[in-house]
């Protein structure tokens, strides 16, 4: 399991997640001139979400050969659980972890960063298992 962390297929995950998060945070910024802010960053999550999307085909999981329906609907799901583990982890570690060792030094943006690295591992295994596997 460890071994498929040391891979260049995970490397290039990671590459394509950093290509898609700058371009989720730039988006907003273009988006943001002609909307709201709630509109601009949803408009920019699913920006990233297609960019992260189509790479990720184009380039990690070439062997990929689902039906693009089924594809799509399995990294929508993997997503969704990917928000909620940055979300409770998040969470978890401002309310409950930190408080119990009295570490209030950046809180928020700390825990944030802990929240939004960790799923980056289940995603890599849900995208290649689920959303990119080979049939």
């Amino acid at each position: 399991m460890i071994k498929q962390f040391q891979s260049k297929e995970f490397l290039k995950f990671l590459l394509v997640g950093g290509i898609a998060a700058i371009a989720n945070f730039l988006s907003r910024i273009l988006f943001s001139v002609y909307t709201n802010l709630f509109i601009a960053v949803t408009f920019a999550y699913l920006t990233g979400m297609v960019i992260a999307y189509c790479l990720n085909k184009l380039f990690v999981f070439k062997g990929n050969t689902q039906p693009l329906k089924s594809s799509i609907s399995f990294f929508i799901l993997v997503n969704l659980v990917a928000i909620a583990q940055t979300f409770f982890i998040t969470l978890g570690f401002v309310f409950y972890i930190f408080p119990l060792y009295g570490f209030e030094w950046y809180a928020n943006e700390i825990a944030h960063g802990i929240g939004v690295c960790f799923p980056v591992f289940t995603s890599y295994l849900g995208h290649k298992y689920l959303s990119f596997r080979p049939n």
